[in-house]
C-alpha cells in the first residue's frame, strides 16, 4: 500500500528541479546503461527518466520510445511523484483513472506501468524512474517493486551528482556553506593541487580528518601505484592549459586512512579568481552502488534459484557463436516425473533437488561449456570444445547417466530420469533460434519415444512438427464445424443380450472422408481441445443412450475419459449436470480410464473419480495389464470392472501366456469384487474360451464393429433418434 505524497507547493517543487539542469536527453549518456538494464530486468521494452516540468514531462534518459516529452496533465509521472512508494499499474485499459487517457486509448497504447518516484534531499519529488509497456501485466511482486526502488536509488545518485556539480560551480561561497553539510566528500585544492578544504563527508568516507588533509597535495588520497600523473595535470591547468576531466565523472580508487582502498565517483569542476585557479572535486563512495549493480546483473542474467546462466545469458552465448561461426553442440534437457517430488513434498524440495540437478550437471561438462536454466525442470548445455557430433553423443549419455542415480531429498530417495534433445550448429540450423528449435524438436521426440534417451535433430522432426501444428488448426476447425461423429460398438453378456455400447469418437472430414482414430486421436488426447471435445462427448453419448434406454431398460454407456478431464476443471460437477441435464440415471454410465492416464494424475483426480463411484457411476479399467502399477491401483482406485486388452485376446488359443494372463485377470477382478470385460472378441473359438474362463461380458468384431446410431439402433430394435451424429 502506497503512502500519498502532500505537496503544499509546486513552485517550490519545481524550483528544486530547477536546481538540476535538467532537460530532455541530457542525462542519456549517463543514465542509458541503467535504463538498459532496467529495460532486461523487468523484461519490458521502454524504461525512461522523467523529470515533471511545470507545462510538460520530459525525459532526461529514456530506451524503447521516440518521443522526449508529453504533456504533464496525461502522463503517468504525474501521478507517481504525489506519492513515496512506487505506482504499479498492471492493465492501465482497466484502471479507473487511466483507462481513458490519451496515453492508453491513442497510439501508444500504453498498458503496463510502474514508476519510482525520484524523491531529492528536500523532500521534492523530482521525477520518475519508470517503466512502460503496451502489453498488460499479471502481476509486479514485491520483490520487483524493491527492484525498481533500487535501480531509482542509482538513477537518483547521479541525478545528485549533477545537482552538487552545479551548485558547486555556482559560486565557491555558496559551495563552502553547501559542502560543508553535505553527506558527499567535497575537497577543494588551489592551482598547485594543495587541499584547500576538506569536509566532514570526506573525513567520513575516508577517514582522514580536515587538519590531516588540509595542506596535504592531492596525490595524498591516491594509492601509489597511480601517483604522479594527478599534480602534474592539475599545474598544467593552474598555467591555463586546457582541463581534460573537469565536467566529467569518472570513477578510480581512493586511497583511505587505514590503507584500504575504496572505489568512487569524482566529479572535477574548476573556476578561476582573479586569474588563478581552483579545483573542487565531488566524490561519493562506489561501494554500495557497486554491489547493488553486481545484485541487478546477477539478477538480470543467473537463474535465481541455481546460479546458472538464465535463458537471457544462454541466448547471447548462441548468438555470439552464430557470428564467430564456431561449431557448437546445443543440449536441452528435461526431467522425467520432477512433478512427483513437488506433488510429494512440496515446492521447495523441488527446490532443492533442482539445485543438486545442476550441481550435477556442471559436473558433466567441461570448463569451457555452458550449462543454462531455461525455467522449471528444463535445461540447456552448449558445447564447444572436441569434435562435435561425437562428443554431442558422450555428453547426452553422461547427463542422462549422471541424472539417473538417485536423489535424496528430506531423508526420502527419488529416481528422476532425464530426456535430451541435441542440434548441431551448423549442419543443423544457422541462426540461434532455429538452433533452439532443433534441440526442442528432438527433445520431444526423446520424450514421445519412451524418455530416459536422447535424440539427434532431423529435418523429418520439423516436418512431423508442421503437419502436427496444422492437424491442430484442423480439430479445431473440425469441432467448430461439427466434423465430429460418435460410433457405438456393443457389449454383450454370455448369453448374446446386449448390455450397453462403448462410445467411440470419429471425425468425419469434408474432403477427405472418414478419418482413422490413429490418425487424429493421439495428437487429440494431448491438446487443450480434449477436454471441450471430452465433454461434447459426454453429453452426446449420455443423451444417446437415455433414449435407447427407452428399449432397453439396463443399457449401459461406456465413454473414455481423456488426461486432461481429470486434470483440469470438476469432471464429477460436470457428469453430474449432464446426468441431470440428460435424464441418465448415474448406474447407465461407465468411465474408462487407461493406466497411463491415472498414473500421470494427483489426488485431485482420485477424489473426483471417488466421487462419481459413490454416486453410482461405473469406473472401467480399460487396457488391463498393458501398463506399469496394475495392482497397486487396484487398490487405490474405485473401480467397477476390468477391461482385458485385445493384445492377450488375440492369441488366447494359441499362447498358454496370454490364456494364463487372461485367467488370472479374472480371477484378480472376482478377488477385488470387480466385473471383467473383455475387448477385441474377433472368433468364435475366442468367445468361448473367454466366456470358460469366467468372462462376464465380451466386445469385439465378432459382436458388432464400431457404427453410427442408426445403424446401432437398427441392428438391437431401438429406438432411432441418433444424437451422438450431431454436430458440435
Amino acid at each position: 500500500m502506497t503512502a500519498d505524497r502532500i505537496v503544499t507547493s509546486d513552485d517550490s517543487r519545481l524550483r528544486a528541479v530547477a536546481a538540476y539542469g535538467l532537460s530532455p536527453d541530457v542525462m542519456q549518456g549517463d543514465l542509458e546503461p541503467l535504463n538498459r538494464l532496467a529495460s532486461t530486468l523487468f523484461g519490458v521494452p521502454t524504461s525512461m527518466v522523467s523529470v515533471v516540468a511545470e507545462h510538460q514531462t520530459f525525459f532526461a534518459s529514456r530506451v524503447g520510445i521516440s518521443v522526449c516529452e508529453v504533456d504533464r496533465r496525461i502522463s503517468f509521472c504525474h501521478s507517481t511523484i504525489t506519492q513515496d512508494e512506487p505506482l504499479v499499474i498492471l492493465d492501465a485499459s482497466k484502471d479507473p483513472n487511466f483507462h481513458d487517457n490519451p496515453l492508453v486509448t491513442g497510439p501508444a497504447h500504453v498498458r503496463f506501468y510502474a514508476g519510482a518516484p525520484l524523491i531529492g534531499p528536500s523532500g521534492a519529488a523530482i521525477g520518475s524512474f519508470c517503466l512502460l509497456d503496451t502489453s498488460p501485466r499479471e502481476a509486479f511482486t514485491s520483490a520487483d517493486v524493491a527492484n525498481l526502488k533500487l535501480v531509482a536509488t542509482l538513477a537518483l545518485d547521479k541525478l545528485e551528482m549533477r545537482r552538487l556539480a552545479r551548485a558547486e560551480q555556482a559560486s565557491d561561497n555558496r559551495f563552502r556553506q553547501m559542502a560543508g553539510t553535505s553527506p558527499a566528500g567535497i575537497i577543494c585544492a588551489d592551482h598547485e593541487g594543495i587541499i584547500r578544504f576538506w569536509n566532514q563527508g570526506a573525513e567520513a568516507m575516508l577517514g582522514f580528518s580536515a587538519v590531516e588533509a588540509e595542506g596535504q597535495p592531492i596525490d595524498f588520497i591516491v594509492p601509489h601505484r597511480f601517483r604522479g600523473g594527478h599534480a602534474g595535470g592539475l599545474r598544467h591547468v593552474g598555467a591555463g592549459g586546457t582541463p581534460k576531466l573537469v565536467g566529467q565523472s569518472v570513477e578510480l580508487s581512493a586511497l583511505c586512512k587505514d590503507g584500504s582502498e575504496l572505489p568512487i565517483e569524482l566529479a572535477l569542476s574548476m573556476w578561476r579568481d582573479e586569474g588563478t585557479a581552483s579545483f573542487g572535486a565531488i566524490i561519493r563512495d562506489l561501494s554500495g552502488r557497486r554491489a547493488n549493480e553486481e545484485r541487478l546483473d546477477r539478477l538480470a542474467h543467473r537463474d535465481h534459484l541455481t546460479d546458472l546462466p538464465n535463458r537471457l545469458v544462454l541466448r547471447q552465448r548462441l548468438d555470439a557463436i552464430v557470428r564467430a561461426q564456431h561449431e557448437a553442440v546445443l543440449l536441452v534437457l528435461d526431467l522425467d516425473g520432477f512433478k512427483q517430488v513437488n506433488d510429494t513434498l512440496g515446492h521447495s524440495a523441488g527446490d532443492r533437488l533442482l539445485q543438486d540437478v545442476a550441481k550435477r550437471l556442471v559436473s558433466v561438462t567441461g570448463p569451457l561449456d555452458m550449462v543454462a536454466r531455461l525455467g522449471g525442470d528444463e535445461f540447456a548445455i552448449i558445447l564447444l570444445e572436441g569434435e562435435a557430433d561425437r562428443r554431442g553423443d558422450f555428453v547426452a549419455e553422461r547427463l542422462i547417466q549422471a541424472l539417473s542415480v538417485p536423489f535424496t531429498v528430506d531423508g526420502l530417495a527419488f529416481n528422476l530420469s532425464a530426456s535430451v534433445g541435441v542440434a548441431f550448429y551448423p549442419s543443423h540450423a544457422r541462426q540461434a533460434d532455429d538452433l533452439l528449435s532443433a534441440a526442442d524438436l528432438a527433445l520431444y521426440s526423446a520424450k514421445n519415444e519412451g524418455r530416459q534417451c536422447y535424440r539427434l535433430y532431423s529435418p523429418g522432426l520439423r516436418q512431423a512438427a508442421l503437419q502436427q501444428h496444422a492437424l491442430a488448426g484442423e480439430l479445431r476447425r473440425a469441432y467448430e464445424n461439427g466434423e465430429f461423429r460418435l460410433f457405438y460398438q456393443p457389449q454383450v453378456d454370455g448369453a448374446g443380450r446386449l448390455m450397453g455400447a462403448e462410445a467411440l469418437l470419429r471425425w468425419e472430414h469434408p474432403d477427405r472422408g472418414l478419418q482413422s482414430p490413429a490418425a487424429f486421436l493421439p495428437f487429440l488426447e494431448k491438446s487443450s481441445l480434449a477436454v471441450e471435445v471430452g465433454q461434447w462427448v459426454l453429453q452426446a453419448a449420455c443423451a444417446q443412450a437415455a433414449i435407447w434406454r427407452q428399449d432397453a431398460p439396463s443399457f449401459r454407456m461406456g465413454i473414455n475419459l481423456f488426461g486432461l478431464q481429470l486434470h483440469t476443471g470438476d469432471l464429477a460437477a460436470e457428469v453430474r449436470t449432464v446426468l441431470k441435464q440428460t435424464g441418465l440415471p448415474a448406474t447407465a454410465l461407465e468411465l474408462e480410464v487407461t493406466e497411463n492416464i491415472i498414473l500421470q494424475q494427483n489426488d485431485l483426480a482420485l477424489q473426483m473419480l471417488r466421487t462419481l463411484h459413490a454416486d453410482g457411476v461405473s469406473i472401467a479399467f480399460d487396457d488391463f495389464g498393458t501398463g506399469y502399477a496394475s495392482l497397486s491401483l487396484l487398490k487405490r482406485y474405485p473401480l467397477s470392472r476390468l477391461k482385458i486388452d485385445q493384445s492377450f485376446v488375440r492369441n488366447i488359443g494359441q499362447s498358454r501366456e496370454d490364456a494364463a494372463i487372461v485367467r488370472s485377470i479374472v480371477h484378480m477382478a472376482r478377488a477385488f469384487g470387480l466385473g471383467v470385460i473383455a475387448e477385441g472378441v474377433e472368433t468364435l473359438e475366442q468367445q468361448e474360451r473367454l466366456l470358460a474362463k469366467g468372462c462376464d461380458e465380451l466386445q469385439g468384431y465378432l459382436l458388432g464393429r464400431p457404427m453410427p446410431a442408426t445403424s446401432f439402433a437398427s441392428r438391437f430394435g431401438l429406438v432411432d433418434r441418433p444424437v451422438g451424429e450431431i454436430a458440435a
